[in-house]
């Protein structure tokens, strides 16, 4: 069946009238919550402004949208902040039911026992395998090369608070017992009153934070995903992987290899942020440290429960007495018996393996006492597992012990591999200070490039010390040498996976890296012995973010590979270089189509080089959540990578609105796994079969014109327009945004006003809320145009491009969700606040020609009717959706031009900017984007 049938088969089984009753019954359950707190009016109030909109979106009237702008004018303080606080509440409500219909989905697909394989599932990825006659050895062989790492960040763009996610999942957990067909009528009474009484708590719980997180609030906050789900879901992943090879390559011992990991940035990423400090490094390790044993010791206790198992019944193995008896040598317990039965050899082994694991959580414990390692504590569990099957209780030892095997492999003690973050004139500005201190040259940083790389290099093969205990350095230069200090202790005391990854934002040349590998020599974590051999556990990530950039890093990384000092590094890490390219600076620098471009261009030119070094390559993709951040679906942000380029793996960041969007749910973070997995194994399939797309050498030369008048008329609006700058500051809510309390970061790098400084995240975000996008679109149709000239048979070109090329085609895609996204007669109302009209409407004409210059030639090449034609679940899902956030727009335009006039007469109405944050958040909801 092919794939457009089986969609077929499972949308007969499962029509979306389900998705609708969900959200009829959320809604209704609202309007009950509206009318208890605010009485009939409020009610009222909401369905005439609700019927207004939709009255818009199905045919425009300019007397009716005059009217709903004047009835919003009119409203009373108290009664426009319910106004707002409903219709934001209404968008998580249609988010949780649009979460929970995925899962009905998937399920639905569960139930057909087979008949119909969900696309984008595991099990479609490894039939494809088979069907392409691959043999075991083959399949073998892709699932030991293919790799990869989800590293969650801490950027500022998740607005909604713990306590708010909280009810949303208590919300969704009862959704789903809708599905019941076991309810009785007064269990589904039962079920409407908890659900009242949840949406209820919501309407009173307030959705804005009081005050900024500090670091280590936002690592609880990441940490809640793996207590929450990952540490859970992630086997299961591996358990499905399993199972679909033994069914379609059976009679193989199938354990694939940890290809599917979790790293994070939080507490480690202090680019920017001086909150983030060597010893919230190490309470961040202690605190992944503390959630892991925690997971372990339930772990434990559970498997005791079950583990009756008697002597007088069954034959446990030698080696599990045996062990027993050097845990009651070593081991002094708590309580004077292990165990009151004797006979039961598992649950005495399992107490001496709850004290070890309890112990291992605090550094002073006796040795003898604690696990020293991960592989320790399996160690045990193999012994377990052996005995088990021994007696012949394969089903128990299958059900208990492997998942927890396969966790212990996943997350150690350390839970999530932290990498740590800094900028490259932080580190130049250290040496510069740590050698004029010693005397070595007196200003490094007015060094040639060539002269810096000549004295790094000497000093890294010089075994002396360049630093030294007794000199009193400033606090920037001592802070950046304890990072170093901290990184050594921290492998030391958490295992070497703890940190292995120092990221070096704005990557300009080789010496920001050996810079990084200097101070690394300094603590031990890069050292000479005598023999020459080279010991290396911390490598430099150089991180390449800007176009420029992307042009210089293939010969940047040519300079660090032809040094003997650098190279031998990499032979104690398997010839194996990561190297970082952000998207989001990349865009803001050159727009969203020639990002994408150059992208892809620096991922061939960097790995084509790196192979005439022998040298295997993990890319580290920095994409943010939005589209103009480089965000979209993972197992998409998987499948547009060239296969070619993932000989070393791959890792990809999860940042902000993101993590709750595919995390915060169990079924929503398995499918979410599952389908990049799927996406994993057919790349990895792709690469071992010399997969090569044709004639991609021809329209890589036309993407790169394209690409070159894109940038063009992308930077002329951006750089070069004198009033852009006003407009964009004026037009958007940026300002207030900044003073959103959802990050620990500042939102511009040294408080500066100038756009090179403004981070990529509020700058999408901005565009974001005043519903342009402009960041995920503009641009891109002159770069198309260029080529087109409107001529027939280059449009047959861009046609073909779009059916044959992976690349053109996402690229395509996703300018697409981002028109369908965006809405030029609502940010025309953004526009109003502009206080020279003049550039208000000049600007404006100017993105809404590009607009619809877009939309036509992308409709052209795709052959559609409507933008979005090609996703109909996500057009329907938008089309819906504008209805409810068009009045959160025009509320936030006249909010901010208030507060705005407010502000210039020095004075300030703290009840009036916390509307301007509601309705930012209600945006965001109903757009489910931030940045």
């Amino acid at each position: 069946m092919s794939e457009k049938s089986q969609v077929q088969a499972a949308g007969k089984n499962q029509p979306s009238s389900l998705l609708r009753r969900d959200v009829r019954f959320l809604g209704n359950i609202l309007g009950d919550v509206l009318v208890h707190q605010g009485g009939n009016q409020l009610l009222d109030i909401v369905e005439k402004i609700r019927e207004m909109s939709k009255t818009l979106r199905t045919q425009f009237d300019p007397d009716v949208y005059s009217e709903i702008k004047e009835t919003i004018r009119s409203f009373d303080p108290d009664i426009r902040h319910q106004v707002i606080r409903a219709f934001a509440i209404y968008f998580q409500l249609v988010n949780i039911a649009e979460q929970n219909h995925r899962i009905r989905r998937k399920k639905d697909y569960e139930r057909s026992a087979g008949e119909a394989i969900q696309p984008g599932s595991i099990e479609s990825a490894v039939k494809t395998l088979k069907e392409r006659n691959l043999s075991v050895e083959e399949v073998v062989e892709i699932m030991g090369r293919i790799s990869l790492e989800l590293v969650i960040t801490a950027h500022p763009t998740e607005a909604t608070r713990r306590a708010v996610l909280d009810i949303h999942r208590r919300i969704s957990d009862d959704v789903m017992e809708l599905d019941n067909p076991m309810l009785t009528i007064r269990e589904r009474d039962q079920l409407r009153e908890r659900l009242l009484a949840e949406v209820l708590t919501l309407w009173q719980t307030d959705e804005l934070r009081d005050r900024k997180p500090t670091v280590l609030d936002e690592v609880r906050n990441g940490l809640y995903y793996f207590d929450e789900t990952l540490f859970d879901v992630l086997p299961d992943v591996y358990a499905e992987v399993e199972r679909c090879l033994e069914k379609y390559y059976p009679g193989e011992n199938w354990h694939v290899p940890n290809f599917l990991r979790f790293g994070s940035w939080i507490g480690g990423d202090r680019d920017g942020n001086p909150s983030v400090r060597a010893n919230v490094t190490w309470e961040t390790l202690l605190m992944h440290r503390e959630v892991a044993v925690y997971k372990y010791e339930a772990a434990l206790r559970e498997m005791g429960s079950h583990m009756s198992f008697s002597k007088n019944i069954v034959n446990v193995t030698e080696e599990l007495l045996l062990s027993i008896e050097k845990d009651r040598s070593l081991i002094e317990l708590k309580k004077e018996d292990p165990w009151r039965n004797e006979k039961e050899p598992y649950r005495i082994k399992l107490t001496y393996m709850l004290e070890k694991i309890q112990n291992t959580a605090h550094s002073h414990a006796n040795e003898h006492a604690k696990y020293k390692s991960a592989q320790e504590f399996i160690d045990d569990l193999e012994v377990i597992e052996r005995s088990l099957r021994n007696h012949y209780a394969d089903f128990v030892a299958d059900h208990y012990l492997l998942k927890l095997i396969r966790q212990v492999e996943l997350f150690g003690f350390h839970m999530a591999k932290l990498d740590v973050r800094q900028h490259s004139k932080e580190h130049e500005s250290a040496m510069t200070e740590v050698l004029a201190r010693m005397g070595i040259v007196p200003n490094y940083s007015g060094l040639s490039e060539e002269d810096k790389i000549r004295l790094l290099t000497g000093v890294l093969n010089d075994p002396r010390l360049i630093t030294s205990p007794y000199i009193d350095y400033s606090e920037s230069t001592q802070e950046c040498l304890d990072v170093y200090r901290t990184i050594k202790e921290a492998q030391q005391e958490f295992g070497q996976e703890c940190i292995s990854s120092y990221l070096i934002s704005m990557t300009e040349a080789a010496s920001d890296l050996l810079e990084v590998m200097v101070f690394s020599k300094e603590v031990g974590l890069y050292r000479r012995e005598e023999d020459g051999q080279t010991h290396c556990t911390l490598q430099p990530v150089p991180l390449f973010e800007t176009v420029d950039d992307l042009h210089a890093a293939p010969e940047i990384m040519r300079t660090l590979f032809e040094i003997p000092a650098y190279r031998d590094s990499l032979n104690s890490l398997g010839q194996l270089q990561e190297i970082m390219l952000g998207y989001s600076d990349s865009n803001k620098d050159g727009g969203v189509l020639t990002a994408n471009w150059e992208l892809r261009s620096a991922l061939n030119n960097i790995t084509e080089m790196a192979n005439q070094y022998e040298v295997k390559l993990k890319f580290f993709h920095g994409r943010g959540g939005a589209l103009g951040r480089g965000g979209m679906p993972l197992y998409r942000s998987v499948m547009a990578q060239p296969p070619q380029t993932l000989g070393g793996g791959v890792k990809i960041t999860e940042q902000g609105e993101v993590l709750s969007q595919r995390y915060s749910v169990k079924g929503i973070a398995y499918r979410s796994l599952e389908q990049a997995t799927s996406a994993l194994i057919k790349v990895g399939m792709y690469a071992k079969l010399d997969h090569n797309e044709e004639l991609v050498s021809d329209w890589e030369d036309i993407m790169e014109d394209i690409s070159q008048t894109s940038q063009t008329k992308y930077q002329d609006l951006i750089f070069k327009d004198e009033d852009f700058m006003a407009f964009f500051r004026e037009a958007t809510p940026l300002s207030e945004i900044g003073e959103l309390n959802i990050g620990s970061r500042p939102s511009k790098r040294n408080n500066s006003n100038r756009f090179e400084d403004l981070r990529a995240i509020p700058w999408v975000f901005a565009w974001t809320q005043c519903r342009y996008l402009l960041p995920a679109w503009y641009a891109a149709g002159t770069g198309l145009q260029s080529f087109y000239e409107g001529k027939a048979e280059k449009l047959e070109v861009l046609k073909e491009m779009y059916q044959k090329w992976s690349f053109f085609r996402t690229t395509i895609d996703n300018l697409q969700m981002a028109l369908a996204k965006a809405d030029l007669n609502i940010a025309k109302e953004y526009g109003r606040m502009v206080k020279d009209q003049s550039i208000a409407e000049r600007i404006h004409e100017l993105i809404h020609n590009e607009y619809k210059l877009t939309s036509d030639i992308i409709l052209a090449i795709t052959g559609q009717q409507d933008i979005m034609d090609n996703d109909p679940n996500l057009q329907e899902s938008i089309r819906l959706r504008n209805p409810y956030v068009d009045p959160l727009s025009l509320m936030q335009v006249e909010l901010l031009t208030e507060i705005r006039t407010i502000r210039d007469n020095q004075e300030d109405d703290p009840t009036l900017l916390r509307e301007v944050l509601l309705t930012i958040n209600g945006i965001a909801a109903g757009m489910r984007n931030t940045g």
